[in-house]
């Protein structure tokens, strides 16, 4: 795969899914052009080259595995003849009623348990012997050649399908009982199986029914495709046993694979029951989902239930599977995947450990809260579908991936404007040097409008008015449409609007109305509660705001925003450790939010590391609006310390270094100077050794800075169009001026 560099000034990334992984901008103009010329000149070779072969140049045997964002070692495809158990066995620990779930098949007093028999408990029949065998024919199409493996449901098959190329297919039992009309309406209703057709899902060829050995009576059975490869189940097994856990990124891009599976499986109104990592199969980059002998129609009231304990969502039992359940099981899924979980199917059956037990869970705490709402005991907090569960996944993913070091991966939100303004770029600062909470606010992304909302055109219409006519001219449109079906008052959009032009104009209360109004009616989500931590912003109350951001957070783990919100917040409460560590999983994930970049280098400073933050605000692109602002506020930093005594000289030469380097206007060239020949000024004063060093062509002496304070006093003065302003410089220059005997 050929690397395209971004092109943009200064910039050393790569272009991946049409953004740098660097500065994450869009690269400069001409780069993807070459890029498209040279995937048409590929296309041209490879296609010259498949009709000189005759052998076709697609991938067709390749999957996306990854997302796009990692690799993953492919799983060769395995001789499906080595499947083949020679000793079919169910050790006897594992031999269960099929009605009650009692143990049955049990040995006592050295003597082996029965592989057929009764149950104690309920007297249904059991039988753990294979009712097919090697070289049987099955619906006069397929030959059995032996078993692979047992489930609920009795063994499974491997066999040759002798009417169609003998291509390897499997057979399992559809019911386990000896009901012979129950065998006929099980294979009857479970037909509708052979109409799913998706990459990701095993493939359904057909249903028959076959004799039972012993009994005689008729046997239902599913035919299905033959996936090599191994579960995900082996995969982890595997890696723990060599000491290389499966990593979070891995586990993820295998769920962002398969939750588009599960999704169409919705669609359909089926729903899957029964994931887990022994049901996903990975051979070569694909995952294919298996087993479908647990799928039901949503709205089946009377099927049988199919699950596994440890998976399965609390409230089967009542209100049986839904979309929701199945999504539960995924996140149940990834748990047991990324960490050893013991007591999963006991102690903790319906609820994760303690996050901070678990270092992967301590580590990442995105993902902790994504499992946290994937598995939350109420169906309503989870996600709300496969689509949205994988969209915040990858956000995950992503901020996973650039955690490790190798690269930022930014990407658009598909919930979030970007950051509206750089929040503390002016810097222009408050109570102990914080950014004023109307610049939070005003910076902070906002929601994107739902498209669908009988609002969302309307709102386009005044976004281009000053807040307090945006304000006014919103008000009157609800009022008037009021109790119109599909008026602009029936949606959320346009109490939104109105909710941020008030806290534009500085009226959280008239805000606050709006917002509870929309409760009020049952409409509040999470764009509701994140306009409520802006409204607690603007009042002032950024504890408060940030007990509001929380729960964006919670319901939004692979967002950006609600992180940029929650360290400005912290921040603010003083809570420095939380607010660093929030701005810099942001800043490392996405060069894009600037305000993350100010914020992390003002915590750095607060903490006195006045060298990791120069390195943070010399990490602004130069391809970013804000880079000028970043490298002023560097050589700013570099200089700022409360006890002149503790600057070096490499210090002061580092801010004029920097100084020199930037493209400044003259005002500004001049006040930043005055500021750099201060501070060299009170460490010459404090008796910092200066030696031959000279800073910005000054000597690192009373005299020599003084000279130079007083020419760029002057020069600012000639700058001023202020009478006033001017004379009050040239007295600075006068104050600064070294005496002479001239």
């Amino acid at each position: 795969m050929t690397i395209y560099s971004c092109g943009q000034r200064g910039c050393t990334g790569a272009i991946e899914d049409g953004y740098c992984n660097a500065c994450g901008l869009a690269p400069a103009p001409g780069v993807m052009l070459k890029a498209a010329a040279s995937a048409a000149a590929g296309e041209a070779e490879a296609s010259s080259s498949s009709a000189i072969t005759g052998v076709s140049s697609s991938r067709s045997g390749r999957g996306s595995l990854g997302a796009g964002l990692i690799e993953i070692p492919p799983i060769q495809a395995s001789d499906p003849a080595g499947a083949v158990l020679k000793n079919p066995e169910v050790p006897e620990r594992k031999r269960y009623c099929s009605s009650c779930e009692r143990p049955v098949g049990r040995g006592s007093a050295g003597r082996a348990g029965r592989v057929e028999g009764f149950c104690k408990n309920c007297g249904t029949r059991f039988s753990f012997q294979p009712k097919l065998r090697p070289g049987e024919l099955v619906g006069g199409q397929y030959e059995v050649l032996g078993c692979m493996a047992h489930g609920g449901l009795g063994w499974i098959y491997l066999a040759k399908d002798r009417n169609v190329s003998d291509r390897w297919v499997v057979l399992k039992g559809l019911l386990n009982s000896g009901d012979a009309d129950a065998q006929a309406a099980a294979v009857a209703e479970r037909r509708f199986l052979a109409e799913v057709e998706h990459p990701s899902i095993v493939r359904i060829y057909n249903f028959v029914e076959h004799p039972d050995s012993q009994t005689g009576d008729p046997t239902g059975y599913i035919v299905m495709e033959y996936v090599g490869g191994q579960s995900l189940r082996q995969i982890v097994l595997e890696r723990r046993t060599a000491g290389q856990p499966l990593s979070v990124a891995h586990a993820l891009a295998y769920a962002i694979e398969v939750l588009p599976a599960l999704g169409y499986l919705h669609r359909l109104g089926l729903v899957y029951c029964d994931f887990k990592p022994d049901n996903l199969i990975q051979v070569e980059e694909q995952l294919k989902l298996i087993d479908l002998g647990g799928v039901r129609r949503i709205d089946d009231q009377d099927g049988p239930i199919y699950g596994t304990v440890g998976y399965q969502a609390p409230e089967i039992a009542t209100a049986g599977p839904s979309p929701s359940s199945d999504l539960y099981t995924v996140g149940r899924a990834l748990s047991v995947l990324t960490f050893e979980f013991p007591g999963y199917t006991s102690t903790y059956q319906h609820r994760l450990p303690d996050q901070a037990t678990v270092p992967v869970l301590a580590e990442h705490d995105s993902f902790y809260r994504l499992l946290r709402r994937a598995t939350h005991p109420d169906p309503r907090r989870r996600f709300s579908s496969a689509a949205d569960m994988a969209d915040q996944l990858t956000g995950v993913l992503r901020e996973v991936l650039s955690a490790s070091g190798r690269a930022t991966r930014p990407a658009f939100s598909t919930r979030f404007t970007q950051e509206l303004k750089a929040i503390g770029a002016s810097g222009n600062t408050g109570r102990q040097g914080l950014p004023d909470p109307a610049e939070i606010a005003a910076g902070l992304p906002v929601p994107l409008v739902d498209s669908t909302d009988p609002a969302a055109g309307y709102v386009a219409t005044v976004g281009a008015l000053a807040p307090a006519q945006q304000a006014e001219t919103l008000r009157a449109a609800i009022a008037a449409s009021s109790g119109t079906a599909g008026g602009i008052a029936d949606g959320r959009e346009a109490h939104l609007a109105l909710a941020r032009a008030r806290l534009a104009t500085g009226d959280p209360e008239g805000a606050a109305r709006v917002l509870s109004h929309l409760s009020g009616r049952g409409q509040a989500d999470w764009r509701v509660t994140w306009y409520r931590g802006l409204t607690e912003i603007v009042s002032g109350r950024l504890p408060e705001a940030r007990t509001v951001f929380e729960a964006v957070y919670d319901e939004l783990p692979g967002e950006l925003a609600p992180k940029v919100a929650l360290a400005l917040t912290a921040e603010g409460a003083g809570d420095t450790d939380t607010a660093a560590n929030y701005f810099a999983v942001v800043w490392t994930t996405d060069r894009s939010y600037v305000s993350a970049a100010f914020g992390l280098a003002r915590v750095r400073l607060a903490a006195g590391d006045r060298a990791s933050a120069v390195d943070i605000l010399t990490s602004v692109p130069d391809t970013s609006t804000h880079h000028l602002a970043a490298q002023v506020a560097a050589v700013r930093a570099r200089l700022s310390a409360a006890d002149a005594a503790t600057l070096t000289v490499s210090d002061l030469a580092d801010a004029g270094a920097r100084l020199d380097q930037l493209q400044l206007d003259p005002a500004t060239l001049h006040t930043l100077t005055i500021e750099v020949l201060h501070t060299a000024l009170r460490m010459v004063q404090a008796g910092v050794p200066a030696g031959e060093e000279r800073v910005l062509g000054c000597e690192l002496t009373a005299k020599g800075l003084g000279l130079g304070l007083d020419r760029s006093y002057r020069a600012l003065a000639r700058l001023s169009h202020l009478p006033k302003e001017r004379y009050a410089l040239v007295d600075r220059a006068n104050k600064v001026r070294p005496r002479t005997l001239v």
